[in-house]
């Protein structure tokens, strides 16, 4: 199933894309873990549709890694759950030979995955992502592609029973010991409505709060 071709996509078979996946594989359970896989055909898809020049290696690993802030692994961690996953990402690549700035593509891609209005604008892989994470997660692009490239990426990678719900505990599990974090981001929606005791910040009262007339 992991070298599958769906309309002119497949996951590539190099050496670090396979290590990429036995890395991310060890870590994530079956939702994330497929959720991300989904991530990298729908981007890519997106890009072919486009006719956009962008690196499939660079692309899967900035999806795979775009979710690995939410594990267990960083349940301590204070930062965003994006920048932890962008962090993982650097630390992947650093060793294994790929230049300076294909890594800081990949750590943009997954760090502003979640931040609308910015990616589009960057390379092609940091804006394939934010469009893959959105249509599997909130279906943004859904009509974009065609029904047999739909079924054939939820054949092959299943969204599982109930992922709407799945996904947004995904989220929650991996913020709610961080919510500060969520700052300024729509990640406070998730935490707004898992948890009855969170309270977002307004941004006009700490304005109005400060020292400075």
């Amino acid at each position: 199933m992991m070298h599958e071709q769906i309309s002119g996509v497949r996951i590539p078979d190099t050496k670090i894309a396979r290590e990429v996946t036995q890395f991310i594989r060890d870590i994530e359970g079956d939702l994330l873990f497929h959720h991300s896989v989904r991530v990298y055909f729908w981007g890519a898809l997106t890009g072919n549709r486009r006719k956009l020049s962008f690196d499939p290696e660079l692309l899967y690993t900035a999806a795979m890694f775009h979710d690995i802030g939410l594990t267990t692994r960083y349940e301590g961690s204070q930062l965003r759950f994006e920048v932890d996953g962008a962090n993982a990402a650097r630390e992947f690549l650093q060793g294994h030979g790929i230049s300076e700035r294909d890594i800081e593509t990949v750590w943009n891609a997954v760090a502003f995955h979640t931040t609308p209005g910015i990616p589009q604008h960057m390379r092609p892989e940091t804006a394939l992502v934010q469009a893959g994470a959105g249509m599997d997660v909130t279906g943004r692009g859904y009509d974009q592609f065609p029904d047999e490239q739909r079924q054939a990426v939820i054949a092959a990678f299943p969204r599982g029973d109930d992922f709407k719900h799945g996904i947004i505990d995904a989220f929650y599990q991996g913020m709610k010991h961080r919510p500060d974090s969520t700052f300024g981001t729509f990640n406070d929606d998730v935490l707004a409505f898992k948890d009855p005791n969170f309270r977002r910040v307004d941004m006009c009262s700490i304005i109005l709060a400060s020292k400075f007339e």
